[in-house]
């Protein structure tokens, strides 16, 4: 048995090539196609929630293997690819439901679902060579979520959000040094919809192992998130939850490190994309609110396809690996 630089090498034995690619579906939930990242990420969960830390793995593994008994391409599978979504499903539901034995069940089939969702965006978006990132989860949770209100046997847990028609906002709260450094690693917790300075710095470790510019970004995304939020005059306490940094250091992360290539071009381009992410939270939070459905990580998905899909108009925006 061989390790590389992320993971275990493809001639592992089975059960340990299949562990490597449960691990790296976790680790793809902040766009990092690493073990090593994954594992630190389910520490972090786990330090934080048990109940939470295994429905993360029961999430990734439903949909990994959903996707291997489909016969999805091996190595987009192995890649975490059709995993990750699944991780995030099975948190998001046992997070707004209680975990009786027929919301565990309902876990599964729509971690299942979710791999059915990313293979047909997947399919959908090749010709415009846009990724399918975090939709399926968002889709997949927030329909199944809706369900709920003609299911009498799956129960809330109380933490949806209200339903009602939008109210004017207020500034509540002082926003002080500590709001913004526990704002800044609860941001990253908060991608697994973990509220933990612990948590929030094992993911930021993580991403340390995987990528030094993945984790910049996340550190610089989720900050610039707390910060614009603060600016605006949101809310002292969701600033300290983290609520505003989530979708920002995921944005940051996909601009800033994965697909384009190191320049002031594109730093500025990311940086943009951050910015804009924290008021597309606000603002489809208060369009949800309504329905009592959370925003999820969809400003995150809308604002980086915007971004992504404009940038062959770009010049100055070069792809990896593409020669300036």
């Amino acid at each position: 048995m061989k390790l590389t630089a992320t993971g275990l090498a493809q001639n592992a034995p089975a059960p340990l090539a299949f562990t490597d690619t449960v691990l790296r579906g976790l680790g793809q939930v902040m766009l990092q196609d690493n073990a090593y990242a994954g594992l630190l990420f389910l520490a972090g969960i786990f330090w934080n929630s048990r109940l939470f830390g295994c429905a993360a793995l029961v999430g990734t593994i439903v949909g990994t293997t959903t996707a291997l008994m489909m016969g999805a391409a091996r190595d987009q599978v192995r890649q975490g690819l059709f995993g990750f979504n699944g991780a995030l499903v099975g948190i998001a539901l046992l997070y707004f439901l209680d975990p009786s034995p027929l919301a565990w069940g309902f876990v599964v089939v729509a971690a299942a679902c979710s791999t059915v969702l990313m293979a047909a965006l997947m399919n959908a978006f090749s010709t415009w060579k846009a990724p399918a990132l975090t939709a399926p989860f968002v889709l997949t949770s927030l329909l199944f979520l809706l369900a709920c209100a003609r299911f009498g046997r799956l129960h809330s847990t109380g933490v949806l959000p209200t339903a009602g028609l939008p109210r004017a906002a207020e500034v509540e709260g002082l926003v002080t040094g500590a709001t913004l450094l526990q704002g800044l690693f609860n941001g990253l917790g908060q991608i697994f919809f973990q509220g933990s300075l612990v948590t929030g710095a094992l993911f930021a470790l993580g991403l340390l192992v995987s990528s030094r510019k993945a984790f910049a970004a996340a550190l610089l995304g989720s900050f610039a998130g707390a910060l614009v939020a603060w600016g605006l005059g949101a809310a002292e306490p969701a600033i300290r939850a983290g609520a505003y940094g989530f979708n920002p250091a995921l944005t940051a992360i996909a601009l800033g490190s994965v697909f384009f290539a190191a320049s002031r071009a594109s730093a500025i381009y990311a940086a943009l994309g951050t910015i804009a992410t924290t008021v597309v939270f606000a603002g489809l939070s208060a369009a949800l609110e309504p329905l009592g459905m959370p925003a999820l990580t969809a400003p995150f998905v809308i604002v980086v396809w915007l971004f992504v899909l404009a940038g062959p108009l770009f010049p100055k925006l070069k792809t990896p690996g593409t020669s300036t």
